[in-house]
């Protein structure tokens, strides 16, 4: 018994230096072909091997190779959380749909008043208020940090209507006022709506803007 325990002491102090060794080798080739982690995705790597006591814990076989390699596939396979797409427009649509919808609405009531013409009163009260009604829906979705492309989408449509309905009422006319001049604004409108869709929509309330730049 006396001569078996230093034997035991022996193998278990060469098998404990032998795995030290392993350890270490694996330790530098995954160095030399991987590099560091950055800081954000090695977060869960880092706790790991502050839990084990750091390095030193990985050589005593505190964790073995498997958790630490799972681990850090799991902080690789971490991303942070993707902001919101916000629209590159610089200017929002209802910046200029709100006084183009009152501006129809206010036509029709002035064209009824000196022509009385019930088409003219039906056209401002139908097109002017549901270009009011979806600038301010727009607004209302804005402010509340979400896409307002289909109300954009709906303001379009309703300013290219009425570029075919004053065009072809000037072509009959021959009239720079009202129907030209609606027909030029409408158009300059339509133009606008379509940039604001093209560029991607609306861009964010400043508060969200500054609490996704902090994030």
């Amino acid at each position: 018994m006396a001569a078996s325990a230093p034997t035991i002491s022996q193998l278990s102090s060469s098998f404990s230096f032998s795995f030290n060794r392993n350890l270490q080798f694996h330790l530098r080739q995954r160095s030399i072909f991987f590099p560091p982690l950055p800081l954000s995705r090695s977060s869960k790597l880092s706790t790991v091997l502050r839990s084990s006591g750091g390095v030193e814990g990985l050589r005593g076989g505190e964790v073995s190779n498997s958790e630490v390699l799972i681990s850090e596939a799991d902080a690789m396979s971490s991303e942070p959380a993707n902001e919101k797409a916000y629209g590159a427009a610089k200017i929002h649509d209802f910046c200029f749909g709100i006084p183009y919808g009152g501006l129809v609405l206010s036509g029709g009531f002035l064209g009824f008043l000196f022509t009385r013409n019930v088409t003219a009163l039906s056209t401002g009260v139908l097109f002017g208020g549901a270009l009011l009604a979806l600038s301010f829906l727009s607004l209302k979705i804005w402010r509340q940090g979400k896409s307002s492309i289909p109300f954009v989408l709906g303001q379009a449509a309703l300013s290219a209507a009425l570029v075919w309905k004053n065009f072809q009422a000037y072509s009959v006319t021959k009239k720079l006022f009202p129907t030209g001049f609606y027909a030029v604004v409408s158009a300059a409108m339509l133009c606008f709506f379509s940039y604001v869709m093209i560029s991607g929509g609306n861009p964010p309330p400043k508060k969200l803007q500054s609490s996704s730049g902090l994030s």
